[in-house]
């Protein structure tokens, strides 16, 4: 994805986001959101006959003139609106069933900077739409197929504050959420809420689990966010710093729209965002059994953990939709992306920073140690992230194919792009939905042999690039 200034609209399956301002069709602008409102309004009426819609929003600078906009266009077309304000990605999806509403939309980017915005788009069950349907309100989008209310059926909206203390009640309400514990462990906790509305909902939760000491670090939800709002350990120096000044026990970090967590140690190093899902899987499975998922970009370590319990796990396709679905087939009990995602089903199928914090704080707490000593008790792994730029016209379906055939004796998927496996390493090649370049993500023991894994790939890639 592109994170430069220059203006940007990426109409995808799972909803519009770009930048703001600009020519419409070349940004996000007030018309291309009320278009896709539109289209989405139009295909939740086709598909439901249910006209009530819950929206939520995250706190960047936008997004009060996104959500007069989503609004207005959604009673335009005749819809009761739930407005929950101020929210969370996963709150907003636990309000849609709650609501009995035919759909949800997200205003917000997740991690992307202050200049994005987006729509995400939800279905009658709160979790986000599938290909299939994306593609269906796209096409509604392109021929402008909607038809709005005459003046009597113009729809209502109602404000609802109330789902930040529902979300919560719902977290303590899970059998493996032990306030107690957490409680006794009298945790000293610094957060990161990038001045978005985990400035809100975070400090609310953390006081609901009996946490007193909090060091809060841009908990004003003003959407100007500090520093880069996607939780890499090169964007989290200051909570690095601040851990280790208040002899904390751990950092706790959050993205714009809470649904991506990750935790620094009490030395100020960090967990490892890949680690988030591990450990939090780790503490699931020594009280439920069960199977587990994540994507193909994530950790092995996930593999190792529910391996060592005895329960199966099974790879997804990029893409939480992907991973949920996945999830249902094989029945997990926990799942979730490397990205830090916490998909818990005994609460809901979304992606929940609040009920990944609540887990891992239980999990911490029985542990009765530091959390660098619980991270040293999982196998370690290194993940390093490369990409080749290629031609527009190149076939890139095609030159994966040849990756594979050079590589036809080792184990593979092609559910998405193309992993192989070596032994406990392997390397994931992807294509980019929006740009002529093939993404490497590999994983192996160490830095080291996990970027010379990438480096492999890549000089394979020239050669039959040379070859053709």
């Amino acid at each position: 994805m592109k994170k430069n200034t220059k203006l940007t609209l990426i109409k995808s399956i799972s909803g519009i986001r770009g930048t703001i301002g600009g020519k419409a069709g070349d940004g996000l602008t007030p018309i291309d959101i009320v278009k896709f409102t539109a289209a989405y309004g139009s295909w939740v009426i086709a598909k439901t006959q249910n006209k009530k819609i819950v929206i939520g929003r995250d706190a960047r600078i936008s997004g009060q003139m996104v959500n007069n906009l989503v609004i207005g266009t959604l009673q335009g077309l005749g819809f009761e609106v739930i407005d929950l304000g101020l929210s969370t990605t996963p709150t907003v999806e636990i309000a849609v069933p709650l609501e009995q509403a035919g759909g949800g939309i997200i205003l917000t980017a997740s991690h992307n900077p202050k200049q994005w915005n987006a729509l995400k788009l939800l279905n009658d069950k709160g979790e986000f739409i599938s290909d299939a349907e994306g593609k269906d309100i796209l096409e509604i989008a392109e021929h402008s197929d909607f038809e709005f209310a005459e003046v009597n059926q113009l729809g209502q909206v109602t404000s609802n504050d109330t789902y930040l203390q529902k979300h919560i009640d719902a977290v303590l309400s899970l059998p493996l959420v032990d306030v107690n514990a957490i409680k006794s462990a009298n945790f000293k906790v610094v957060i990161d809420c990038v001045n978005s509305t985990g400035g809100i909902f975070i400090p609310a939760l953390l006081k609901a689990l009996g946490v007193q000491t909090i060091y809060e670090l841009y908990c004003e939800p003003n959407g100007d966010f500090p520093h880069n709002p996607e939780p890499l350990p090169e964007n989290l120096t200051e909570i690095s710093k601040v851990v280790q000044e208040t002899k904390a026990d751990l950092g706790i970090v959050v993205d714009p729209d809470v649904d991506r967590l990750c935790f620094v140690n009490e030395d100020g190093s960090m967990f490892g965002e890949e680690y988030t899902l591990v450990a939090v899987a780790d503490y699931i499975l020594k009280n439920t059994p069960g199977n587990t998922v994540s994507n193909l970009s994530s950790t092995r370590a996930l593999r190792d953990v529910t391996e060592k319990a005895g329960f199966d796990y099974h790879a997804a396709a990029v893409g939480e939709v992907n991973v949920v679905n996945q999830m249902k087939a094989t029945h997990a009990v926990i799942g979730g992306e490397g990205n830090g995602g916490i998909i818990y089903p005994e609460l809901h199928y979304g992606r929940d920073a609040l009920v990944g914090i609540a887990l891992f704080l239980s999990h911490l707490a029985k542990f009765g140690k530091s959390i660098s000593l619980l991270r040293s008790t999982y196998p370690a792994y290194h993940i390093s992230k490369n990409k080749i730029t290629l031609t527009p016209e190149m076939d890139i379906d095609a030159l994966l194919m040849q990756v594979q055939e050079k590589y036809k004796n080792y184990p593979n998927s092609t559910i998405d792009g193309l992993k192989i496996e070596f032994d406990k390493q392997w390397v994931h090649l992807r294509r980019s939905n929006t740009e002529p370049i093939i993404r490497i993500y590999s994983e192996a023991e160490n830095e080291t042999i996990a970027e010379s894994l990438a480096n492999k790939m890549i000089t394979d890639i020239k050669e039959i690039l040379q070859l053709n």
